[in-house]
């Protein structure tokens, strides 16, 4: 119970993950590889449905599914490890704002690159809490106590592990974690500089989906009209 209080948000999110697994799981009757048809029905990222059928909620539906017992395990776990470490060091509003905002744009960059797959899994916005916290490390390195150390030397190698397996898996959508990574990175430098940042960190991020969603509308049109 300890470990809840301390990190609630990051136990949060594991929990509201893990709980639609299980009803997509229900629905599929697999739990190592749930259905597409399941997948697409309660909210799964596909570029037609998104871009063309204005179905722009499937951008956070996403976020929250995953296609299978090891990739919800994968994406889990490393949640929980660097899920702590953002906790601790930033407001629980900056975490939530960090992780919604690199999900959601690792989204919109893997809508530009795969318009025709459908994609799910807490990938982007898990990179993106990575991100945020390299960009903690390199505004304040100076600073760093031996506990922030031991710390980054796990964000390491679950970071390293994750682009491995990004790179030698050909399903897991590398552009996501690309995406969500960046953006997380913008935005923890901007806010550990200067936590008031947190207000233009979400102004870029909205204004990026803004001309997101209108790109993507002309890039669609031209592909499949």
């Amino acid at each position: 119970m300890k470990g809840f209080w301390r990190s609630p948000l990051t136990y949060a999110l594991i929990i509201l993950n893990t709980l639609l697994f299980l009803i997509a799981m229900l629905l599929s009757g697999d739990m190592a590889d749930i259905d597409l048809g399941v997948l697409v029905e309660l909210g799964a990222l596909y570029g037609p449905l998104v871009v063309l059928k204005g179905e722009w909620w499937r951008l956070l539906s996403a976020m929250f599914l995953h296609g299978g017992m090891t990739h919800l395990l994968m994406n889990m776990v490393s949640l929980y490890i660097v899920g702590q470490g953002v906790e601790r060091y930033f407001s629980k509003t900056a975490y939530l704002f960090l992780y919604l905002f690199s999900g959601l744009i690792g989204a919109m960059v893997s809508l530009l690159m795969h318009p025709q797959s459908v994609g799910v899994g807490a990938s982007g916005a898990i990179f993106g809490l990575f991100g945020a916290l390299i960009g903690l490390f390199v505004a304040h390195k100076e600073q760093l106590g031996a506990g922030s150390r031991e710390i980054v030397k796990d964000v390491a190698v679950i970071l390293g592990l994750n682009l491995l397996l990004g790179l030698s898996i050909p399903s897991i959508d590398m552009s996501a974690h690309v995406g969500g990574m960046i953006t997380g990175l913008i935005g923890g430098l901007m806010i550990a500089r200067r936590p008031g940042a947190l207000i233009l960190f979400v102004g870029i991020c909205l204004a990026a989906l803004v001309v997101g969603t209108r790109y993507l509308q002309y890039y669609y049109v031209q592909i499949f009209i």
